[in-house]
């Protein structure tokens, strides 16, 4: 709001006669800017204002006045305002300047004008438009899987922003109409994640902020894989499960519970945990349990390790003659007769 000056006391009787002279009664309202014959102006918070205002000759006597009060008489400034001051583009002009526009200047403006042969006067209101601006938002939220979920997001601006939430997934799906306000029912994991709202109207972008939605749920073993192995070797065996919060393994043989130790290591990543046999023995083989926990419950999986087979070449013909020793190795034992056949073979041909 434009504000307004205390005069010199001794001064307030010419200013009453001047006032009196240029704010007649009775007379209709008309624009201030008397060629574009519109009522309203229109700003954006932050800009600045023109309410203009011509005079029919340099003789005219001339005032600006709001709801509040004087705010320009002639030359004279009476409000105490440093963003207002007046425009004079041409002998003609006597325009009203509004710096940096606030929501409090908006309203009615009178332009009073005294001339020669008429006194006419005119207004415009003035109105401000506010970019959007989110003001409360929900904080982040934690949930148990299956409760209801109740999302705020307050925006003020002018004209009144239109609120929209989305769900910042791939999909990127909206949720138009909602308002201030996103229920939603019966929260599934799949609703996790972060949501969107944005505040938008006409005046400039949109203002927009998140709130991260957090679903707890309890375990599910997403993998299980078993494993084989000779003796001697190394081997490990793999467990996942899916869980809000992250959950906590145990390795179980039998009815036993599994500790890092004799040759067993357990080693637990996030989602997933890991029981390696750093040298596979015979009393290693068999079925073993895997069981993820958290606060809200609790699963568990089966897994094998199976012994690995060698394949071995078996002890076949063998006996004097063959060729092969009986342990399986080649020699060169060879029948006398076919020594004789072959010597009297070369000697015919010769």
């Amino acid at each position: 709001m434009v504000g307004r000056a205390q005069p010199d006391r001794r001064q307030f009787p010419l200013v009453l006669l001047r006032l009196l002279c240029l704010l007649p009664t009775g007379l209709p309202v008309r624009s201030v800017d008397y060629n574009r014959g519109t009522d309203n102006i229109t700003v954006r918070q932050g800009d600045t204002a023109i309410l203009r205002c011509f005079i029919e000759d340099k003789s005219s006597k001339v005032a600006w006045l709001n709801r509040s009060g004087i705010i320009f008489a002639g030359q004279d400034k009476w409000s105490l305002d440093p963003r207002v001051d007046l425009q004079q583009l041409s002998l003609l002009e006597y325009s009203l300047r509004i710096q940096k526009v606030d929501i409090y200047d908006e309203g009615s403006y009178t332009c009073s004008v005294q001339t020669l042969h008429h006194p006419k006067t005119s207004q415009v209101y003035l109105i401000v438009q506010v970019p959007p601006k989110i003001s409360n938002i929900s904080s982040d939220v934690t949930v148990n899987e299956g409760s209801n979920v109740t999302l705020v997001c307050m925006a003020n601006g002018r004209p009144e922003p239109v609120i929209t939430w989305r769900h910042l997934t791939p999909t990127g799906r909206e949720f138009e109409g909602e308002e201030e306000f996103l229920e939603i029912l019966g929260i599934t994991r799949e609703q996790s994640g972060k949501y969107e709202c944005k505040a938008a109207n006409e005046v400039s972008t949109a203002d927009v902020k998140q709130v991260r939605v957090t679903v707890n749920y309890p375990p599910t073993i997403t993998e299980s894989k078993s494993n084989v192995s000779a003796t001697g070797r190394p081997v490990s065996l793999k467990c996942a499960a899916s869980a809000v919060p992250t959950p906590d393994f145990e390795w179980y043989r039998d009815d036993t519970r599994i500790n890092s130790a004799n040759g067993l290591e357990i080693r637990s990543i996030g989602s997933q945990s890991f029981l390696t046999v750093t040298n596979v023995t015979e009393e290693h083989y068999g079925n073993y349990t895997c069981v993820a926990t958290n606060k809200l419950g609790i699963t568990n999986a089966s897994l094998f390790l199976y012994k690995k087979i060698l394949p071995t070449l078996p002890n076949i013909f063998t006996g004097p003659g063959t060729g092969i020793a009986g342990n399986g190795s080649m020699c060169l034992a060879v029948p006398l007769w076919l020594l004789a056949v072959s010597v009297f073979c070369l000697l015919s041909k010769c």
